[in-house]
């Protein structure tokens, strides 16, 4: 098992648990991977949850106050940072009943990497594709797979090289 602070982009293992989001700073908005599926928390409140079942797609990551802030999909410095600090969204398209559904987190005080960003992106998208979703609520699963994620140049990647990499993780994980 990981150490507490291990992360890809805003995905954090924090008290044994993996999340997108601050999840040590007490008033914080996150989403926790759980066995059951997404636990959305919230300050002054329970929170909500979506079960693995009900994702469907259209995973994506965007940045900005607001989650219509889609133009800030992309909003990266000359240094391959994420430049967007007022927070994040977590979009997904669910089933029965269909709805797009985006789910907000608080970023940590530490920058993110661009590439480790989309490279966290590229595994949420390649598992819900996969039908796999389900691997993202075992906490030992998420680290080989971060492991073997994070690290490398912090430089302009495509869509063949995340999905490559993904792949490759996936198998690392699973140990296939």
């Amino acid at each position: 098992m990981m150490e507490d602070g291990a992360s890809l982009g805003p995905l954090e293992l924090t008290g044994g648990r993996w999340g997108v989001g601050d999840a040590a700073r007490p008033g914080t908005h996150w989403v926790e991977f759980r066995p059951d599926g997404l636990h959305q928390h919230e300050p002054d409140s329970g929170g909500r949850s979506i079960p693995w079942s009900r994702i469907m797609g259209g995973v994506r990551l965007t940045w900005g106050k607001h989650p219509w802030n889609t133009n800030n999909r992309g909003k990266y410095t000359l240094k391959g940072m994420v430049a967007e600090r007022a927070g994040g969204w977590l979009h997904l398209t669910l089933r029965h009943p269909y709805e797009d559904q985006q789910l907000r987190f608080d970023l940590h005080e530490r920058p993110y990497r661009a590439v480790d960003a989309l490279r966290l992106e590229s595994l949420l998208r390649q598992l819900v594709e996969e039908g796999k979703p389900q691997l993202l609520g075992d906490p030992e699963w998420v680290g080989r797979a971060v492991a073997h994620l994070t690290g490398g140049k912090n430089s302009w990647i495509t869509d063949r090289a995340l999905r490559q990499a993904t792949t490759e993780a996936i198998a690392t994980a699973t140990g296939s």
